[in-house]
């Protein structure tokens, strides 16, 4: 049996290494006050300096990532350093100096001077990418074979030249680097040993991250054009690959139709389970080239995303969710294989599968003046209901919702025999249709009967004669009630 002495100091070792886990990056970070600031700062040429509180929701959500990226940047050549001032105790003066209104907030500095304001990504790669991008030249220029084959065996993708001399082309990859030097890395070479390895003296190519690397397609690809233009094209169609990594950075970058699997997505801790999947994925994916695009996602990075689809956890296989052109959504319910992978894949590009629509439940009774929309009977209440329709999407947690709903009430009360539908949707509990551009709440929109295709945006008055007035106006038939100038109509006796 082990002694009491032995087991307490081991659950003191092992309380001690999770603890250099957890702070292993924060140790990386600068911590500095208004005693200290401009002398540290100026200690290194290039310092990211993040200004913050330690009540802010968004600093304590970004403080991990960016002990992570500080992490990452250990080591550069040159050096890049990372720091932090708690504007709340004693950086106050610090923060006052340099305008700091918000938190967080982020700033370049140069040689202990502010340079620039930070817009880049919040998470730990992308900062680190991002920081590596602004120290030095855009392109890096790799003078031995050994800088060369060192250059790519980084975690990244990079785009890299290979001159003998001066040309046109070089002049299109220098430009194109320097455009791009912050979402991309770029190397350059003419030293002879690399240019013989290569078997190239003026060509451009595009060299996959190593733990990318596959059976099914390349681990490069040389650039056919000339212009600026088509290396941008090139870069964009095949910086991906078949199936590539889709971060919160790089959403942007896949377009529909587009199927992603989620799974735990981990290159440093896991690349072999992570590519034990995305082999199977790059299986399929190599037979609708062109068609339907494909990406893996982490699903902790991604959870906004899979609670869209009605998602609240991922298990051990993964999850497969699609959009089509039309942005729809789709589910594949089959447990995840090659097959049933392809066989999505072919119902979703020729159409047959039944879109996921967020919805609440049908309410039993729609007879209130205010009738109600879910995502499953959006079509019938309010785009083929056959008369004018008003819907307001709201947000149940939105004050002005709140404000607007004895108005609204009063509103479809005094049009109850009218042919106008009065609508209201919870944006948050059901999905709202593309044509429809909510981006706050409440957002309302009008829409003639016989032209449903392009919804009209409200921007009028929120009191209720101020929305009857604009029917009485815009109403395809003329109100019972009213003229179209909003003025009650005079009843017979």
């Amino acid at each position: 049996m082990f002694s009491a002495k032995v087991i307490a100091t081991t659950v003191t070792l092992v309380a001690v290494l999770g603890l250099q886990s957890v702070f292993a990056g924060e140790a990386d970070v600068l911590d500095l006050t208004d005693s200290d600031f401009s002398t540290r700062v100026a200690e290194t040429e290039t310092t990211l300096v993040m200004f913050y509180a330690p009540w802010c929701g968004h600093c304590k959500k970004l403080k991990p990532e960016y002990a992570k990226a500080a992490e990452l940047l250990r080591g550069e050549d040159p050096p890049i350093a990372l720091a932090k001032v708690d504007c709340t105790e004693g950086g106050k003066d610090t923060c006052g100096k340099f305008s700091v209104s918000g938190y967080p907030t982020l700033k370049i500095f140069k040689n202990g001077e502010v340079s620039q304001e930070y817009n880049g990504p919040r998470e730990a790669s992308g900062i680190a990418k991002y920081m590596k991008s602004i120290v030095g030249p855009a392109s890096k220029d790799l003078l031995t074979l050994e800088a060369f084959e060192a250059f790519l065996k980084v975690q990244e993708t990079s785009v890299v030249g290979f001159f003998q001399k001066e040309s046109d082309l070089k002049g299109v990859f220098l430009k194109y680097a320097g455009s791009q030097r912050e979402r991309l890395r770029f190397g350059h070479s003419s030293a002879q040993e690399v240019l013989d390895k290569q078997g190239e003296t003026d060509a451009i190519y595009l060299f996959r991250a190593k733990q990318l690397s596959n059976k099914f397609e390349p681990d490069f690809v040389k650039f056919e054009g000339k212009t600026k233009d088509e290396l941008s094209t090139f870069v964009k169609e095949n910086f991906h690959g078949l199936a590539g990594v889709r971060t919160r950075d790089s959403i942007n970058d896949f377009k529909n139709p587009l199927v992603v699997v989620y799974y735990a997505v981990d290159y440093v801790k896991n690349p072999k389970g992570t590519n034990y999947w995305r082999n199977r994925v790059l299986k399929v994916a190599k037979e609708f080239v062109g068609r339907v695009n494909f990406a893996i996602s982490a699903k902790d990075d991604f959870q906004h995303e899979l609670n869209e689809y009605g998602y609240d956890y991922v298990g051990d296989k993964p999850l497969v969710l699609a959009r089509d052109a039309k942005n729809q959504k789709f589910i594949m319910k089959e447990e995840f294989s090659v097959e049933n992978l392809q066989a999505f894949a072919t119902d979703l590009e020729e159409g047959s599968l039944e879109p996921y629509v967020k919805s609440e439940p049908i309410p039993e009774s729609n007879d209130a003046p205010v009738k109600v929309a879910v995502g499953k009977n959006f079509q019938e209440v309010v785009m083929d209901n056959g008369v004018d329709t008003l819907i307001e999407f709201y947000a149940p947690w939105c004050g002005h919702c709140k404000k607007l709903a004895p108005a609204y009430d009063e509103l479809a009360t005094k049009l109850k025999d009218e042919e106008v539908a009065i609508v209201k949707m919870d944006a948050t509990a059901n999905d709202v249709p593309p044509t429809f551009d909510v981006r706050g709440f409440p957002t309302l929109f009008w829409l003639p009967k016989n032209d449903k295709s392009s919804p009209q945006r409200y921007e009028g008055g929120r009191e209720a004669d101020d929305f009857l007035q604009y029917i009485a106006k815009h109403a395809t038939s003329e109100l019972k009630g009213w003229d179209r100038k909003g003025k009650a109509k005079k009843t017979e006796l």
